[in-house]
């Protein structure tokens, strides 16, 4: 719709420049305004209230202009007529889900790594934020018309495995059997991690068998560490299997550690001696016996590539990742990853590296850090540890949607959709809220409010709204849009911008403008269903007003997929 304004403008302003033009803030200001008059007056010489003022005479005569006044210090605020939204609720209603899309990012092919869980450990809160986040960006670039490829990178080796596997060997007459069920497997695992973990920690003696464990990993050199080692990968990936399930993610590549290891050493050997590859700039050093990468020579930290045991650490194994993903997928215009914040540094000096390595690729590589998700009671029980996992957080919060719709005639499979649907949309909308970067404040009354800034507040007005339809059906009252009123309101309005939050989102990385143009969204339609008699049979708008309550449905279902938020049937 601001590109319809920006089209009235151009027709009187004939200089080049940006028009300005953005939706009102608030409703009693207009519905759109432009500071194009502080652009001119540096042109014109004259005070931007002056052009202002001689620019709202000449497009007061515009045919889908209501109204449009200067205001202080130069704005120009624009009424529209009523037929300049409605025109746009047809369009609403035949593209249907497809509505809201456009094609900025065509022809881009964006690769996002997120979510990235380990094998072994527990797939945590920090995994879920990442998930969020990274689920929603890829779905805002889709929308913006570029190809996504969906990258999950999985440590299934490492000194966490050599955790593991040691409290697996303390208590390894106890390894559940195949036939257990996949949660006993994963609860045994978390605990035989946690058992290492402490005992790395605090044992000397236990430290360095975790440590001989590892290597033999590594080497597959010990038959009952390899046969621990393959049941509890396989266990633990076909759990991560459900979770993205039920988070609604689907993966294109699963990337695991074990399969980079080789690549990403070669790379760093190469590198290590200019003399085999004539040309090339040395890159890494050896140091103490161990290689390194001298980050200090260029602003950053130096980093252990190759530790002094010979084996490759994390930063070498990046490396072999970066290799992998070039060849997975040729001609990338973008590869991000999506971890936390307190990763920012770490990436800095591999993507520094990767600037002498796979200059190319470097230059297309960006790491988006979130912060953390803390709690506003201060804590939260945990089951293995000080790990808190996502699913102990969702039935924690599954636990108090139980509670609210306990009153309710609902069947146990309705309950049961109810539950897991409202309770991932209030721990989703709670991470994409706000915009990435910042800690996340997770209040769990407040994430399952029906009333307020939550992801059931927006599910609640979906249904609100289906639940109009529904009466209108019984009362035999049809949508349609062949008499429409001589006034708009504020639904009309707020529903139009919403292809102008999804470009605005793909163009700044934030799927947050989403979530609060969605809440606005709800609000607006909230206060318009109680002040509005939408279904009677003696109204004669009371069929488009119907019609303005399935666009409003339709909007809200467009904007909740983006953000990974499922709508129920029922609330």
């Amino acid at each position: 719709m601001t590109e319809r304004i920006v089209k009235i403008l151009k027709e009187v302003i004939k200089e080049d420049i940006d028009m300005g033009v953005s939706a009102s803030e608030k409703f009693g200001f207009g519905h759109y305004s432009s500071n194009v008059a502080f652009k001119l007056s540096k042109i014109q010489k004259k005070s931007p209230l002056e052009i202002a003022g001689e620019l709202a005479e000449k497009l007061s005569k515009n045919e889908y202009i209501e109204k449009v006044e200067a205001a202080a210090p130069g704005f120009i605020n624009f009424w529209m007529k009523p037929e300049f939204f409605q025109s746009e609720l047809p369009i609403i209603l035949k593209n249907k889900d497809k509505y809201g899309k456009n094609s900025n990012l065509k022809g881009q092919k964006i690769m996002l790594d997120y979510t990235d869980p380990n094998p072994f450990k527990e797939f945590h809160i920090g995994h879920l934020m990442s998930n969020a986040i990274g689920e929603s960006l890829c779905r805002v670039f889709e929308w913006n018309g570029a190809k996504v490829i969906r990258v999950c990178y999985q440590g299934d080796v490492g000194l966490h495995v050599a955790k593991t596997i040691w409290g697996i060997l303390q208590d390894k007459e106890n390894f559940p059997k195949d036939s257990a069920k996949l949660e006993e497997k994963i609860a045994f695992l978390g605990k035989s991690y946690v058992l290492g973990s402490q005992k790395y920690e605090d044992n000397q003696a236990a430290a360095g068998e975790i440590k001989e464990i590892n290597k033999k990993v590594f080497e597959k050199s010990d038959k009952e560490i390899n046969r621990f080692y393959e049941k509890g990968k396989k266990w633990s990936l076909a759990h991560f299997d459900e979770v993205y399930k039920k988070l609604g993610t689907k993966f294109n590549h699963i990337i695991l550690e074990s399969s980079v290891i080789s690549d990403g050493e070669k790379i760093v050997r190469e590198f290590l001696n200019p003399s085999v590859n004539l040309g090339r700039e040395k890159v890494f050093e050896e140091s103490s016996g161990a290689v390194i990468f001298p980050g200090d020579k260029y602003g950053l930290h130096t980093r252990v590539f190759i530790n002094s045991q010979g084996l490759p650490t994390y930063e070498t194994k990046d490396l072999g990742l970066a290799k992998k993903k070039m060849g997975l997928e040729k001609r990338l215009t973008s590869s991000l990853i999506v971890t936390a914040n307190e990763q920012n540094d770490y990436f800095r000096v591999v993507f520094k590296a990767l600037e002498f390595i796979f200059p190319e690729y470097a230059k297309i590589s960006r790491h988006i850090g979130h912060g953390m998700l803390r709690f506003a009671s201060g804590k939260m029980s945990s089951r293995a540890g000080n790990i808190i996992t996502a699913e102990s957080l969702i039935a924690e919060v599954e636990k108090l949607v139980e509670e609210k719709i306990s009153g309710q005639k609902l069947t146990e499979k309705e309950k049961k959709e109810i539950k897991e649907v409202v309770s991932i949309g209030a721990v989703k909308y709670s991470i994409l809220r706000q915009a990435i970067g910042g800690d996340i404040i997770f209040d769990f009354e407040k994430s399952i409010s029906f009333e307020g800034d939550s992801g059931p507040y927006l599910q609640y007005a979906y249904t609100r709204a289906k639940s109009v339809l529904e009466k209108a059906k019984e009362e035999k009252v049809k949508p349609a849009l062949k008499l429409m009123p001589n006034e708009v309101s504020e639904l009309e309005s707020m529903i139009c911008r919403f292809s102008e939050v999804v470009e605005r989102s793909g163009k700044e990385l934030a799927p947050h403008y989403i979530a609060t143009y969605l809440i606005e969204l709800s609000r607006v339609f909230n206060a318009y269903y109680a002040k509005v008699k939408i279904v009677n049979k003696k109204d004669e708008f009371s069929p488009y007003k119907l019609a303005l309550t399935l666009a409003f449905m339709q909007i809200m279902k467009n904007g909740l997929e983006i953000l990974g938020i499922k709508v129920p049937e029922r609330m």
